[in-house]
C-alpha cells in the first residue's frame, strides 16, 4: 500500500513538474520576444533619423555645389571681360606702332636730307675755314692732334704720379711692415769675420825647420795641402795662400799642429794632415747639421747636408756664407707666414741659394749653374730649384717665366738683398765702391737729354738733371723708369736703388 501511495507521489510530483517547467518556459519565450520587438523599434527609429541626417547633408552639399558653379561662372565671366579688354589694348597699341613706324620712316627721310644738307655747309666751312687759316684741312688736323695729345700726356701724367704715388705708399708701408717684424724676430749677429791665411809661429827658427833641408819639408807640404807657403820678412808670421778655402784652412790647421808638436818631417807632415782633414769634415758635418736641425728642416739627405756645412768655409766681402743663408731662411720663413707662402719651401730655398759656392772652387761653372744642378740632382722640389737659380735675376721672376710662378722664390731674392744690406754684414773697398757708383752714372749719363748725373749715398740714390728744352715731364717719367730698369738688369747690388730725375726751368730778366 505504501509503494502505491510512493508511486502515486513520484507520478504526481512529475506532473507538478512538468507544469512549472511549461510555465516557465512560456514567461521567458515571452520576455525574449519583447526584447526583439523593443531592439527591433530602436533599428527603425535610428534608421530614419540616419535617413534624416542623409537627407540634410545632401541637401548643404548641393547648396555648395551651387555655390562654388556660381563663384566659377563668375571667375570664368571676369577671365573673359579681362580677355576682351587685353585684345583691344592690343589693337590699339598695333594702331600705335603702325603710326609711330609711319612718323619713324618719314623722319629718317628727313634726317637723311639734313644730314645731306650737314655735309654740304661742312665742305662749305672746311673751305671758308682753310682760306681764313691759310692751312690745308691736314694742317689743321694735325695741329689739333698735337694740342690733343699734348693735354692728353698732361693728364696721363698726372694720374700716372698719383696712382703711382699711392701705389707705393702702401706697397712700401706694407713691405716696411714685413720685413720689420721679420727683422725683429730674427736675432743675428754683425758679420765681419774674413777667412785668415797667416799662421803665427814662435820664433824665427821655425821658418827654417818649416823649409826643411834643401825645402823637402816645404814642398811636401805645399804638393800634400794644394796651398804656398809664403814665408817672408814678417816677423814670426807664415803665409799660407791658396784658391780652395777648405783645403787653406786644412793647411792652417796642420801646420799649428807641427809647429805645436815641433817634429816637422814628410812622414809626420802626412800624419797631422790626415788628422787635420778628418777634424774640418767633422766640423763641416756638425755645421751642417747644427744649420738644418736649428731650422727645423728634416728632409735633406746626408751629403746635401754635408754640402751645406762646406759653407762655413766660404765667406763673400766678409760675410759667413753659411751664416748668411741661415740668417736668410730665418727672414724668408716670417715673411713666408705672414703673406700665405709656404714657409719650409722658402726656408729650403733660402738656405740652399748660395749651396753651389760650396763647389764652385773644384767644378767649372758659376755657383748659380751649380746649385741649380745639385738641387736637380737630388729630386728637391721645384720652387727650391727656382729659388736657386733665380736670387741673382738670372732667370725672369716678372711675370715672363715659370719662375714667377713662385712667391717663394721672390722671398729668397729679398732676403738676399736684406741679408746682405743690413749694417756690419759686409765689407767693401773703396776700388769697388768707387766702381759702382761709376757705374750708376754712367748707365744715367749714355741717354739723351741728360746734362747732370750724381750717385749719392753710397750708391743707394742717383740724382739726373736733364735739359728742359729736351725733355718735357712725361719724358722725365719715361726716363726714370728705363733707368730703373737698366739699373736693375746690368748691376748687382743689394736693397734698392732711388732713380731721381730732376726738370728745372729757370727764367732771367732785368728790369732797368
Amino acid at each position: 500500500m505504501i509503494a502505491v501511495y510512493i508511486l502515486v507521489g513520484l507520478v504526481a510530483g512529475l506532473g507538478l513538474g512538468f507544469v512549472i517547467r511549461q510555465q516557465l518556459a512560456a514567461k521567458r519565450v515571452g520576455t525574449a520576444e519583447a526584447r526583439a520587438e523593443k531592439i527591433l523599434e530602436e533599428a527603425k527609429n535610428k534608421e530614419r533619423e540616419l535617413l534624416l541626417e542623409a537627407k540634410s547633408r545632401s541637401l548643404e552639399m548641393i547648396d555648395q555645389a551651387k555655390k562654388q558653379e556660381a563663384e566659377f561662372r563668375g571667375q570664368i565671366v571676369r577671365f573673359e571681360e579681362r580677355i576682351d579688354r587685353k585684345e583691344k589694348e592690343l589693337e590699339n597699341k598695333s594702331q600705335q606702332l603702325d603710326r609711330q613706324k609711319t612718323d619713324l620712316e618719314k623722319r629718317t627721310e628727313e634726317i637723311k636730307q639734313i644730314q645731306e644738307e650737314i655735309k654740304e655747309l661742312r665742305a662749305k666751312q672746311l673751305q671758308n675755314l682753310e682760306k681764313i687759316a691759310g692751312m690745308t684741312r691736314e694742317e689743321a688736323g694735325r695741329v689739333l692732334m698735337d694740342s690733343a695729345e699734348k693735354t692728353v700726356k698732361e693728364e696721363m701724367l698726372s694720374l700716372h704720379k698719383k696712382l703711382l704715388e699711392q701705389t707705393r705708399e702702401e706697397a712700401d708701408r706694407e713691405g716696411r711692415n714685413i720685413v720689420a717684424q721679420a727683422i725683429e724676430r730674427v736675432a743675428s749677429e754683425v758679420t765681419s769675420e774674413v777667412t785668415t791665411t797667416t799662421v803665427q809661429i814662435p820664433s824665427e827658427e821655425m821658418k827654417g825647420r818649416i823649409i826643411g833641408k834643401e825645402g823637402r819639408n816645404i814642398r811636401a807640404f805645399e804638393q800634400m795641402m794644394g796651398v804656398e807657403i809664403l814665408i817672408d820678412d814678417s816677423p814670426d808670421t807664415v803665409v799660407i795662400s791658396g784658391f780652395n778655402s777648405i783645403r787653406r784652412h786644412i793647411a792652417k790647421q796642420t801646420l799649428e799642429k807641427l809647429v805645436a808638436d815641433g817634429r816637422i818631417h814628410p812622414a809626420r807632415i802626412e800624419e797631422a794632415y790626415e788628422k787635420s782633414k778628418a777634424e774640418i769634415n767633422e766640423q763641416i758635418k756638425q755645421a751642417g747639421e747644427q744649420a738644418v736641425y736649428e731650422l727645423g728642416i728634416t728632409s735633406f739627405p746626408p751629403k746635401l747636408v754635408h754640402l751645406i756645412g762646406r759653407l762655413m768655409f766660404r765667406t763673400s766681402y766678409g760675410q759667413n756664407i753659411l751664416r748668411h743663408s741661415v740668417e736668410m731662411a730665418k727672414l724668408g720663413a716670417l715673411m713666408a707666414e705672414e703673406i700665405g707662402a709656404d714657409a719650409q719651401i722658402t726656408k729650403q730655398g733660402a738656405l740652399l741659394h748660395d749651396i753651389g759656392k760650396a763647389l764652385d772652387q773644384d767644378l767649372e761653372g758659376t755657383h748659380v749653374e751649380l746649385g741649380r744642378r745639385v738641387a736637380e740632382k737630388f729630386n728637391l722640389d721645384k720652387r727650391v730649384i727656382e729659388a736657386i737659380a733665380s736670387h741673382h735675376h738670372d732667370t725672369d721672376v716678372t711675370g715672363k717665366s715659370e719662375a714667377a710662378q713662385s712667391i717663394e722664390a721672390i722671398i729668397v731674392d729679398a732676403c738676399d738683398n736684406i741679408s746682405g744690406a743690413r749694417p756690419g754684414a759686409r765689407k767693401d773697398s773703396l776700388e769697388n765702391y768707387l766702381k759702382r757708383l761709376t757705374d750708376l752714372e754712367n748707365i744715367a749719363n749714355s741717354y739723351e737729354g741728360v746734362e747732370k748725373t750724381y750717385a749719392i749715398q753710397g750708391g743707394r740714390e742717383i740724382r739726373v738733371f736733364v735739359r728742359p728744352e729736351k725733355l718735357d715731364d712725361y719724358g722725365c717719367q719715361k726716363l726714370a723708369r728705363e733707368i730703373a730698369n737698366r739699373l736693375e738688369n746690368e748691376l748687382k747690388f743689394p736693397g734698392e736703388i732711388k732713380v731721381h730725375v730732376i726738370r728745372e726751368t729757370r727764367v732771367i730778366e732785368y728790369a732797368r
